[in-house]
């Protein structure tokens, strides 16, 4: 009798361990999903954080045992009334938090306020809508970008001359804060003039013709500042402007920018951390939605790269983890 007890001990013990192991196996990770809204899908900085984000979705998902799915809700090209759309369309499907880089902020505000008040986090990247009821911005001090680019001028040109200011679009909160930086920077320089800050539409061809129309108009611009790299997009954009000793600096550190760098038409490239944009942008969002907590500032500023001819190839390798996912 003691040995049918025992085996009918035993055969009970590893039926329970079994069902545990079943029980176990058939358990499913915690899912978050994420939606992330860049400004276009045809600008590489962009490509780079959605990258990011992915990657970031993969890596963070296995260190923490969770499932993480990104909703990537970007559109075409620039469009801030497309953006609230996304905005108001996750938080309707009841995302777990969303991350933006804002067009026009006077557009999103309201969007990512009603995101917010439906218990869905917002985090900006790159750039802001400061007024909103956003958690936190991920990106570099725009201002002292600006700053950093007007050194570089100063660098390329000397202490004296004229120095146009491509800006892009007039709306968008992180390219003015750039433009002031610029300014700032430049008005410390007495032989140092600002000939003009020059809004244009943000796509490569409409930059170039904004660059040359102006140089034409105004022969005396031996410096230009771009706070993005509009232009440096295409082929041949600085014909008539680079080749006549007109000295450039850009903010972005992509691959066409680079090789403008290479062949020395363009002398240094002040660029941010565009991978992180949608990397770090969905580990504050995870950490949200796990902990309930917010980052220690509202404010999470990322590294500001400098390229210049000496460190061009060594930086290009940068690219070939932003782009290969």
């Amino acid at each position: 009798m003691s040995m049918v007890r025992a085996l009918t001990v035993g055969i009970a013990g590893l039926a329970l361990a079994m069902s545990a192991s079943v029980a176990s196996a058939g358990e499913t990770a915690k899912k978050y999903t994420f939606g992330v809204i860049a400004k276009s899908q045809n600008n590489p900085v962009f490509i780079a954080a959605k990258n990011g984000a992915f990657a970031a979705a993969r890596e963070l998902g296995k260190e923490r045992g969770v499932e993480i799915e990104i909703r990537w809700e970007t559109p075409p090209t620039e469009d801030a009334q497309k953006q609230a759309q996304a905005i108001t369309t996750l938080a309707n499907t009841g995302v777990d938090g969303i991350a933006v880089s804002v067009t026009d902020a006077n557009v999103l505000t309201s969007a990512i306020d009603s995101a917010v008040g439906k218990g869905v986090p917002v985090v900006c990247f790159d750039s802001d809508a400061p007024n909103s009821k956003r958690m936190a911005i991920y990106g570099m001090d725009d201002f002292a970008a600006g700053q950093e680019l007007g050194r570089q001028m100063v660098k390329a040109m000397g202490e004296k001359g004229s120095v146009a200011i491509l800006a892009g679009n007039q709306n968008a909160t992180n390219l003015q804060a750039r433009v002031r930086g610029v300014q700032d920077e430049l008005k410390k320089h007495a032989g140092i003039k600002v000939n003009g800050v020059y809004y244009h539409v943000e796509t490569a061809p409409e930059a170039v013709a904004k660059i040359k129309s102006v140089q034409s108009a105004n022969p005396d611009i031996t410096g230009w500042a771009f706070v993005g790299g509009w232009p440096l997009y295409t082929d041949n954009a600085l014909t008539g402007v680079a080749d006549k000793g007109v000295a450039v600096v850009s903010i972005d550190t992509l691959q066409q920018p680079l090789d403008y760098v290479r062949k020395g038409e363009v002398k240094a490239l002040v660029g941010q951390d565009y991978y992180g944009w949608g990397y770090e942008s969905v580990r504050i969002l995870l950490d949200k939605a796990m902990t309930g907590k917010n980052p220690e500032s509202p404010t999470v500023r990322a590294k500001v790269d400098i390229v210049t001819k000496e460190n061009v190839d060594e930086f290009a390798q940068v690219w070939k983890k932003w782009l290969k996912e």
